[in-house]
């Protein structure tokens, strides 16, 4: 089962003093934090009026959020967003519980979750395996992945 809206990033804490936040994205798709889009959190939602990338993260102003002591008591709050239409994108969240089942038919285990690497996020199977998601091939969501594995990485 998917869901309509998915966890893209949190708010991480404030920066300077006119209540913009740096917000880890946890997101590959920045167009979450293009002016104008809407993010949804447990208080509500929060629309973007700028963002910028900041090294890792972002600067981000939002709409609700004016001032150091209101960006204060956003700290920490997790931020969703819709479900993107995207041909042939991959879901984190379509991925748990699936069974993997490698090129041969063999049954590898289930996935208990997502790793993140810096080379490929890796599923973490209820057998120890790990897999790079570089090799997977076809997901149905949360039933079944279908992989390419090269010789030895079950070994």
């Amino acid at each position: 089962m998917t869901r309509d809206t998915l966890e893209v990033g949190r708010i991480v804490k404030p920066h300077g003093l006119k209540g913009h936040v740096l917000v880890d994205l946890w997101s590959d798709r920045e167009e979450r934090l293009d002016q104008g889009a809407t993010l949804q959190s447990e208080r509500g939602p929060l629309v973007v009026e700028s963002a910028a990338r900041h090294q890792d993260r972002f600067l981000v102003k939002f709409d609700r959020i004016s001032s150091r002591e209101e960006s204060e008591r956003w700290r920490g709050v997790v931020l969703s967003g819709p479900r993107l239409n995207v041909p042939d994108a991959l879901w984190i969240d379509e991925l748990f519980d699936c069974e993997v089942v490698d090129q041969h038919g063999v049954r590898r285990g289930r996935v208990r979750e997502v790793e993140a690497n810096p080379a490929s996020d890796l599923l973490v199977l209820d057998s120890g395996a790990l897999v790079p998601l570089t090799f997977v091939v076809r997901v149905e969501a949360n039933v079944l992945v279908e992989i390419d594995a090269p010789e030895g990485l079950f070994e």
